[in-house]
């Protein structure tokens, strides 16, 4: 009897000791991620591609958004005047020239996107303050439209933010698509993020993925269109 209880004990602690050893397992990987995602990932997230020059500068819609906790700014240069650039800029958005990025990813739950690989003429029309530019209808609400300048910058706002806000120059949070002419055959296209909520701090590393996508097919769309014109 007295044997038996001595490993029934001795089974209890063993069980105990790897209950505490998986506990401080898993919070070693949590350490791990989240020392890795503050070292290595966040600093891809906020500057890729863009000089610190880019992102340290005052950008088109920056003055919508006072005070950010956060500013993520990516860049990258494409091989086509910001006149060619623009139009596939434009008409970014679910219902009119898709995002540019995985539509097999967003398709495959169901937020019938689709990126148009021409200029839609019905959406090269000017943008005012307060229209509204669906990313994904299923599960993103439509961004407003805070600032816009022809052939130089979209600045959406957050979903919350009024048509009164906007018009007064105050945004929740600012997502900037800005084109700075290199010379007359390239462009440097920026996509600046400024805000404060937690959300979109957690969102960041999503977001980057699928922004760089966007990214890159403006550039594969816009320099396609480019070396065909020079051909014509």
């Amino acid at each position: 009897m007295e044997q038996s209880v001595t490993s029934d004990a001795v089974v209890e602690v063993s069980e105990a000791t790897m209950t505490i050893q998986l506990i401080a397992a898993f919070g070693t990987l949590i350490l791990l991620t989240v020392v890795l995602y503050v070292l290595v990932a966040r600093p891809r997230i906020n500057h890729w591609g863009a000089t610190d020059q880019e992102h340290q500068a005052t950008w088109p819609g920056d003055q919508l958004v006072a005070q950010p906790s956060f500013v993520w700014t990516n860049a990258i240069t494409i091989q086509a005047p910001a006149a060619q650039v623009w139009p596939w800029l434009v008409q970014l958005g679910q219902g009119r020239g898709g995002l540019y990025s995985y539509d097999w990813l967003e398709n495959l739950i169901g937020c019938n996107v689709h990126s148009s690989d021409r200029i839609l003429p019905p959406f090269q029309t000017l943008l005012q303050v307060g229209d509204r530019v669906i990313r994904m209808a299923r599960y993103a609400p439509c961004n407003p439209v805070a600032l816009f300048e022809p052939q130089r910058a979209l600045v959406l706002g957050h979903i919350k933010d009024t048509h009164a806000e906007l018009a007064a120059g105050h945004a929740r949070s600012s997502w900037a698509f800005i084109l700075q002419p290199v010379d007359q055959d390239s462009t440097r296209l920026l996509v600046r993020s400024r805000g404060s909520s937690l959300m979109a701090r957690l969102q960041g590393p999503v977001q980057f993925v699928m922004q760089r996508k966007t990214m890159l097919g403006i550039k594969q769309r816009a320099e396609g269109a480019a070396a065909v014109a020079l051909k014509g």
